[in-house]
């Protein structure tokens, strides 16, 4: 946990709290939309819309509507974004040698 590596953390339940436009799009400004939109939630699959029919606002728009179609977690560490749960990633940003299977 990066708790248990004494990190730092604020978390953010963003089904509670909601992004607003403006801070998901503060976010894309480091990663592509399609990298932070959850392609393969139930959520997107029971829309029905074609990947491919989709443009950046598109997918903004939808993230807004629904939480679920956002990847998580989102992990912000100064100006450098990490979604999802790479390990490797997350260690290498955080400079840390031991991370356990759990992510907080």
């Amino acid at each position: 946990m990066l708790l248990q590596n004494n990190v730092n953390l604020v978390e953010r339940d963003f089904f509670k709290q909601p992004f607003s436009e403006i801070e998901l799009r503060k976010l894309l400004n480091t990663k592509p939309s399609s990298e932070i939109f959850a392609w393969r939630s139930p959520s997107f699959k029971a829309l029905g819309i074609s990947p491919n029919s989709l443009s950046d606002d598109d997918l903004v728009h939808l993230m807004l509507k629904e939480p679920r179609l956002i990847r998580r977690p989102i992990i912000l560490v100064n100006d450098t974004l990490v979604v999802g749960s790479d390990r490797k990633v997350i260690n290498g940003l955080l400079n840390l040698t031991y991370f356990n299977s759990d992510i907080r």
